[in-house]
């Protein structure tokens, strides 16, 4: 090229330009804008609202019963806390939900390993608080099993999509092989509650990745086999079920949740005006959905129903023409953990459903699990991002079932 002759780029060199945008914070936040579910996070947004004030309404009462003759805390100590968790929260879920979906599972198999790692560990350096020792100090303390929710999820879809490259891959194995793992490791807390809760993920993702109906019935044998295993030789479980069994008296967590759940009406007594909240154990985790019924009325517990709700059906709307196996897998998967967490939490204070110790996602204050959970819901924005140009062909569900199923 002479000094007087313009510089024409060879082939190659114009269609790489041509197609690739500059690298710089603002298109990349237009493109996230672009291709997230905005509905999905303003669901997501506003149940976090109704979280702060829900653990508003249910931190005095917290305070008041766990303060002393020497330290008298706060009223809204829970609630400050609660509110720099949940600002840590949403800044991790924005993080994650800009991630292009290889990075998101790349990053779940990573953080699984080393959260069974630190589940290893925790019978020997673990902390134990309230007869159960599941949490990890490492200047923060924190519980592996809630980091280990969303990993488990995205690590269990990418074996089962193993399928897809090659059918005779032991991919139901293996896949009950880490879940049995995981379980063991959770009843040993003790925590059956969680166990529970990830054989649960484990046989919705197995069923979608087309295991034949009659195995799946023997999968469900088996489990009402482990479960009354679980009654006859695991303390945990057997007395939490004959406390759900027998009725609860008056003094029981379970019947004051139900008495400050109804201590309401539908309309509620107003902020900080409830009484039966003040003799509820966990008033601000465990029993916040009970406190909401009091303050704010039993129509406010159904405004929080129907918010879990409209998130589950959101994202399994946006999944009827997706076309990825592991994406289905892990958004299902990941949203089983948040809504059957969310479920067990509110049919544990209608007391529909043997005490579980969990929290409700979102609402409860939960510490490093607020941030759990974001890292959760994340996860599921960026999993079920996409490109709103792009048409998209329907999954076929039938290429996935054996000759017997499809016809």
């Amino acid at each position: 090229m002479t000094p007087g002759q313009p510089y024409l780029p060879r082939g190659a060199e114009r269609l790489h330009s041509a197609f690739s945008p500059p690298k710089n914070w603002r298109s990349e936040l237009k493109i996230w804008w672009r291709e997230v579910d905005r509905v999905l996070l303003g669901l997501i947004g506003l149940l976090m609202v109704c979280g702060l004030f829900a653990v508003a309404a249910g931190s005095p009462a917290s305070a008041a019963r766990l303060s002393t003759a020497e330290v008298t805390l706060s009223p809204l100590r829970f609630f400050w806390m609660h509110a720099a968790f949940l600002a840590l929260g949403v800044g991790v879920m924005l993080g994650i939900s800009m991630l292009p979906q290889k990075t998101v599972r790349q990053g779940g198999i990573l953080l699984g390993a080393v959260m069974i790692v630190l589940l290893l560990l925790v019978p020997v350096i673990g902390s134990e608080v309230n007869g159960a020792k599941r949490w990890i100090n490492l200047g923060i303390r924190f519980q592996p099993s809630e980091f280990l929710k969303p990993a488990f999820a995205i690590m269990l879809a990418w074996i089962l999509s193993w399928r897809l490259r090659d059918p005779t891959m032991p991919v139901m194995a293996l896949a009950g092989i880490l879940t049995g793992l995981v379980a063991l490791l959770l009843m040993l807390q003790p925590n059956f509650g969680d166990a529970v809760l990830f054989a649960g993920v484990f046989v919705i993702a197995v069923f979608l990745s087309g295991l034949p109906l009659q195995l799946l019935a023997w999968l469900g044998g088996f489990g009402l086999l482990l479960v009354s295993a679980a009654y006859i030789f695991y303390d945990n479980a057997r007395h939490r079920i004959d406390s759900f069994l027998g009725g609860g008296t008056a003094f029981d967590q379970v019947d004051l949740a139900e008495r400050a759940l109804l201590g309401g009406g539908w309309t509620g007594t107003g902020m900080r005006l409830g009484t039966e909240k003040m003799r509820l154990p966990e008033a601000h985790t465990d029993y916040v959905f009970s406190v909401i019924g009091e303050e704010f009325g039993l129509v406010a517990c159904a405004v929080i129903v129907v918010l879990f709700l409209a998130i589950i059906l959101r994202v399994l709307s946006r999944l009827m023409d997706e076309e990825n196996l592991f994406t289905i897998l892990a958004a299902t998967g990941l949203t089983a953990l948040f809504g059957g967490q969310a479920f067990i939490n509110i049919l544990v204070n209608l007391q529909l459903f043997p005490s579980k110790g969990m929290t409700l996602p979102l609402v409860s204050y939960g510490g490093s699990s607020t941030v759990a959970i974001c890292l959760t819901v994340g996860a599921l924005l960026a999993i079920t991002r996409r490109n709103p140009f792009l048409q998209r062909e329907r999954f076929d569900w039938r290429a996935l079932l054996p000759k017997g199923r499809a016809r």
